[in-house]
C-alpha cells in the first residue's frame, strides 16, 4: 500500500485571531500568581528545553510509567490490536489525543498492520511542527500505513470526525492524571459526548502502589525532575522578561496515598519579589510560599471503573502489566 500521509488539517487549525503565544503566557502567570496558593498549569512545562528534560526523566531508572505502559504495547499488543480491531474487515480511525513523538504508539501501529486491520492514523496536536515531524517518521518507518495528521484542540478534532467510520481515540502515557478530579470528570464525559456505539477509547492510567516508588519518580536522585520543574522559571525569565534568581528557588514533591495525588511545587527560599516587566507586574514572595507547578495522580481499578460509569462509559478491557504499575484500559459506551 502507498504512502498516504496528509497535511494537518487547515479546517481544524486554531483561529488566527487567537492570541499570541506571550499574550496568553502572560496572562496565565499574571493570573496563576495571583492566587493563594500560587498556581502555574503544567502545560508550560513544555518549551524546547522542558521537553528535552522530559526525555531525559523517561530514561531515569526512577521513572517507571514510560517503560511499563511500552512494555504493555510490546507484550500485549496482539490482544490489544484484536480488541481495538474488533470488526473484521472493518475500516477505522485511529485518533490519538497528544501523540508526541509516537513511540509507544508505533508498537500499536505495527500490531494493526500486521493483523491486517483496515484503519487509518489520525495524531491531534495543536502543533503543527510536532505534527509535521511525527509523520514524516511515520513515513519512513511504516510507509504502508495511511496518515491523517489533524492540527487542533482535542473536541474540535473529534467533533470534524463525526461523519467518519468508526474511530478508536487514544489517550496514552499517563495524561489523564494531570487533571484535577472534577476537571478529570469533565474531560471524560466530552470524550464520551464525541463516541457513538461503535467506537473505543484506550486510556493510560498509572496504578496506585508503593508510595515511596511513586514517589521518587517525580523527585529523582540526578535531579533531573528538579530542573524540569525549575525550567519554567527559565522560561518565565526569557520570555517574558522576569528577574527569577533560580538559587533562590529549589524543587519540591509529594505524594498523599490517600488522594492517590503527587504534587510538584517550586519553593521561594527566602523573601522575594520577581519583576515582571514586559507583561508589566511583580510579584511578591514570602519566605518558603509555594508555586503548585503540577498534579498527577494514581489510580485503583475500582476507581478507575467509577469514573467510566459516571462518564456513560464502561470498561472493555484492562491491560496491565505483571507488578500492576499501570493499565491501559479500552473505554467503550456503556449505552452499546
Amino acid at each position: 500500500m502507498p504512502t498516504s500521509v496528509s497535511a494537518p488539517s487547515t479546517a481544524l487549525s486554531a483561529s488566527a485571531q487567537a492570541p499570541s503565544a506571550t499574550t496568553a503566557l502572560a496572562a496565565h502567570v499574571r493570573e496563576g500568581l495571583s492566587r493563594q496558593p500560587k498556581t502555574l498549569s503544567s502545560m508550560y512545562f513544555y518549551d524546547d528545553e522542558g521537553s528535552r528534560l522530559f526525555q531525559q526523566i523517561m530514561q531515569l531508572p526512577e521513572y517507571y510509567p514510560t517503560r511499563t505502559e511500552m512494555a504493555i504495547f510490546t507484550g500485549q499488543g496482539a490482544a490489544i490490536g484484536k480488541t481495538l480491531a474488533s470488526r473484521p474487515g472493518q475500516p477505522f480511525r485511529l485518533v490519538e489525543l497528544g501523540a508526541g513523538d509516537g513511540s509507544k504508539t508505533k508498537v500499536l501501529l505495527q500490531e494493526l498492520l500486521a493483523q491486517g486491520a483496515e484503519f487509518t492514523y489520525a495524531p491531534v496536536d495543536i502543533s503543527g511542527g510536532a505534527l509535521a515531524g511525527l509523520a514524516q517518521s511515520l513515513s519512513q518507518e511504516l510507509p504502508q500505513l495511511r496518515v491523517e495528521p489533524i492540527e487542533a484542540d482535542y473536541f474540535s478534532a473529534l467533533s470534524g470526525l463525526q461523519t467518519h467510520e468508526p474511530k478508536v481515540v487514544l489517550f496514552l502515557g499517563s495524561n489523564i492524571g494531570n487533571f484535577l478530579p472534577a476537571d478529570r470528570q469533565d474531560f471524560l464525559q466530552q470524550l464520551a459526548s464525541h463516541l457513538t456505539p461503535a467506537d473505543r477509547l484506550l486510556i493510560g492510567f498509572d496504578l496506585q502502589k508503593d508510595p515511596r516508588i511513586i514517589r521518587a519518580a517525580y523527585d529523582d536522585s540526578q535531579g533531573v525532575t528538579a530542573a524540569f520543574n525549575l525550567n519554567l522559571l527559565h522560561r518565565f525569565n526569557r520570555e517574558l522578561g522576569a528577574d527569577f534568581d533560580l538559587t533562590a528557588w529549589e524543587h519540591y514533591t509529594d505524594y498523599d496515598p490517600l488522594s492517590g495525588a503527587v504534587r510538584s511545587f517550586l519553593v521561594s527560599r527566602r523573601a522575594q519579589t520577581v519583576q515582571f516587566p514586559e507583561a508589566d507586574f511583580a510579584c511578591r514572595f514570602a519566605a518558603w510560599e509555594v508555586i503548585h507547578t503540577e498534579n498527577s495522580y494514581k489510580f485503583s481499578r475500582p476507581q478507575i471503573e467509577a469514573m467510566a460509569r459516571a462518564a456513560g462509559l464502561r470498561v472493555q478491557h484492562f491491560f496491565t502489566d505483571e507488578r500492576q504499575y499501570f493499565a491501559d484500559v479500552v473505554l467503550a459506551p456503556a449505552a452499546e
